[in-house]
């Protein structure tokens, strides 16, 4: 079995050592070990494909589902799944037609994700202090931007290398965008305040290091702002649109980022003349005003003859005014004076009144206390009339307890119970003895209780 494996192996080898075949790509995968593993199908078969890891390095292309291209290499068996494969060298994508549709297609994504929202765009700064430019350090666009620089505004470029060409070009130029991004102010590199990505002219295949999705997401996610200028005025790669502003070529990419410190110096020169113009017009309007207001002003010699007059005026009526009103306020107090009456006649009159106050005072208070005085005998006279003394007088008596509570009752007296009984001149010591007398059935009305 492992001979003939063997066998057809070598025949295959030997028979097809160089093939291109055209297909799509299906089943694409890329193993742990660094190897890519897919299917290319057409209308009629299916072949399986290999590419190993040192070629996989090589493409100018990734590979991914759907693309139809043109893969060339080798073909061989497989004994372990008695299959034949093609051991793939290089891929190319199956002429311009679907590249184009690879990249719509890539585009339609990434719009649907946001990346190329105008709201992300952000303002260039006017007069960047550091600019950025990522692109190869050889050939005529660096040079083409630093002239261009120099001769509008010369400022401090800080170049980061890259190859803008080849399967290597995403993965450099996406770093270097991150790493511009991630530098801080007031570190050992200075901080760019624009950054600018650019690339000469060339095919659409020699642009596709700007068309990757992760130099995309590179340049939409920079926190600098991001100037694109990759090829001619007519190509328009993928980065242009995440790209916060976009230049037709390198050397336009320059003059967007800065401006031409000629015409500042002429616009500052021509704003300070104008400024001066303007205050020259507006001190002679205000002289002229202040001219025309001190004319309306009156001789000030003259208004203070005449204050210095009317002082004088006003000073003499007022030390006479002073003497008549000292004198007229001295005869009104005179005559004050003599209708108050003397403090010793005031007492006097006083005193008489306050006598006749007291003798009344006094009569009425004989009166009052003689009135009040009957008023107590009569209920002195009230209040004997109904002491129980009178009562006992008439023959009643007053029984009690050794304790000399009165008792009120039959029922409080107890047999051998020791009593004290009140007549109206003296009391009596006495014991009860026998039982109580049962009440009469009908009172006759002759005698009533005493208490």
């Amino acid at each position: 079995m492992g001979e003939l494996s063997q066998a057809l192996k070598s025949t295959l080898e030997d028979r097809f050592p160089r093939v291109r075949v055209r297909g799509e790509i299906t089943g694409f995968k890329r193993a742990a070990s660094g190897h890519l593993y897919l299917r290319l199908k057409d209308d009629d078969a299916v072949l399986d494909g290999v590419c190993w890891r040192g070629a996989a390095g090589r493409l100018s292309i990734a590979p991914e589902d759907g693309m139809e291209v043109v893969a060339t290499g080798r073909i061989t068996a497989y004994g372990a799944r008695s299959s034949y494969q093609i051991v793939i060298d290089s891929i190319e994508l199956a002429g311009e037609g679907a590249l184009l549709k690879l990249l719509q297609e890539r585009k339609n994504r990434l719009t649907e994700e946001g990346l190329f929202d105008p709201e992300r765009k952000k303002e260039l700064p006017f007069l960047p202090q550091v600019i950025g430019v990522v692109s190869s350090p050889t050939g005529a666009v660096i040079r083409d931007i630093l002239h261009r620089l120099s001769d509008r505004f010369p400022v401090r470029v800080i170049l980061w290398p890259v190859l803008v060409q080849g399967d290597k070009a995403a993965a450099e130029i996406s770093a270097a965008i991150n790493g511009f991004s991630a530098l801080t102010a007031g570190g050992t590199v200075p901080r760019p305040d624009l950054l600018i990505v650019a690339r000469g002219g060339g095919s659409l295949e020699d642009l596709m290091a700007f068309n990757e999705e992760q130099v995309v997401r590179a340049a939409a996610s920079c926190t600098v702002p991001l100037i694109s200028a990759v090829g001619h005025e007519t190509d328009t790669t993928l980065i242009d649109y995440a790209a916060d502003m976009r230049a037709p070529t390198p050397t336009a990419a320059a003059e967007l980022a800065v401006p031409v410190r000629s015409e500042l110096q002429a616009q500052v020169m021509d704003s300070g003349l104008r400024l001066v113009n303007v205050m020259n017009r507006t001190l002679t309007q205000h002289r002229a005003i202040l001219e025309g207001l001190a004319r309306g002003l009156p001789n000030l010699r003259r208004v203070v003859e005449d204050s210095s007059q009317r002082l004088d005026d006003w000073a003499e009526r007022l030390t006479f005014s002073l003497r008549t009103g000292l004198a007229s306020r001295r005869a009104r107090l005179a005559e004050t004076a003599a209708a108050i009456a003397k403090p010793g006649q005031r007492i006097e009159h006083a005193r008489v009144r306050l006598n006749g106050v007291a003798r009344a005072i006094k009569q009425g208070a004989k009166g009052l206390v003689s009135e009040r005085r009957q008023k107590l005998a009569q209920a002195a006279a009230l209040l004997e009339s109904f002491s129980y003394q009178r009562v006992l007088e008439r023959g009643f008596a007053l029984v009690s307890d050794n304790a000399d509570n009165a008792l009120s009752a039959v029922g409080e007296v107890k047999p051998g119970m020791g009593l004290q009984i009140r007549f109206h001149d003296g009391k009596v010591a006495a014991n009860a003895t026998g039982k109580p007398v049962k009440k009469p059935k009908k009172d006759d009305g002759k005698q009533g209780n005493l208490l």
